[in-house]
């Protein structure tokens, strides 16, 4: 009898530890909820927070606290790295308090999430562009933003993967010596973005996929291919003339005109 007392007490001990958090979460005491959810925020207890501050939500929904409820249901998730749950927060957030002296906040840390949530280069890249998208429409509805700096950071980074991801697609061709395949995927790549900024490179690997795809040709196509060559040659020396990868494209231009 004595040891299933002990273990009865221990049980609703921890059941009462438990419970005491569980109860405020179910509870309709919306004064108390309010202020055990910014304790359990300041206190850097983030899951306890969002879920406080959802169950809040259907509360204080249309009342002078709903936007600060909904915005720290966001926050805390953001703050507990659920960056997924957060985004979605403060894009509905935005939807309907547009006015909120938090809304602005809402708008970026739901660019930051979204930045978050996009992938290395090599990776599917569709929520690059859903966050460049959304990094665009902010600047255009903030344009003296405090938050532009952390804004072009991203964009560059973002601009970069799409950059690599492109050079790097076309380039495989090369490396696979399907030297025809690789000239003309690397100068689409440019087609469709001269400003990349793998330019140099790209120009580099045309002018050599078109030496080696000539001189791999039977000899009575190799003059035609090699004008070829000597056209991407000339692309590349114009625009690069202090490249280090010159040296070797003037070595094979010259070892090219001996032929033809």
């Amino acid at each position: 009898m004595k040891r299933l007392f002990i273990i009865t007490a221990v049980l609703l001990a921890a059941f009462s530890c438990k419970s005491a958090y569980e109860t405020l979460l179910e509870s309709n005491d919306t004064e108390a909820k309010y202020q055990a959810a910014f304790d359990f925020f300041s206190q850097g207890k983030y899951t306890k927070a969002s879920q406080l501050f959802e169950s809040l939500s259907y509360i204080t929904n249309g009342t002078a606290r709903d936007d600060t409820v909904q915005y720290y249901w966001g926050l805390s998730n953001y703050r507990a790295k659920d960056y997924i749950t957060a985004e979605t927060n403060f894009q509905n957030f935005t939807r309907n308090f547009p006015r909120s002296p938090f809304a602005e906040n809402a708008e970026f840390l739901r660019l930051d999430c979204l930045f978050r949530e996009t992938l290395r280069y090599e990776l599917d890249q569709t929520p690059t562009y859903k966050c460049l998208t959304a990094i665009h429409e902010y600047l255009i509805n903030h344009p003296d933003t405090e938050y532009r700096d952390v804004c072009d950071h991203m964009l560059d980074d973002l601009e970069e993967r799409l950059d690599r991801k492109a050079y790097e697609a076309a380039y495989l061709y090369y490396k696979m010596e399907d030297y025809k395949a690789a000239r003309v995927a690397l100068r689409n790549v440019l087609k469709d973005d001269a400003e990349n900024r793998y330019r140099e490179e790209i120009l580099y690997y045309t002018a050599m996929a078109s030496y080696n795809y000539a001189n791999m040709s039977v000899k009575a196509k190799q003059k035609e291919r090699f004008l070829v060559f000597y056209d991407d040659y000339f692309n590349f020396v114009g625009e690069y003339p202090e490249s280090p990868r010159r040296a070797e494209l003037d070595r094979i231009y010259k070892k090219a005109k001996e032929k033809y």
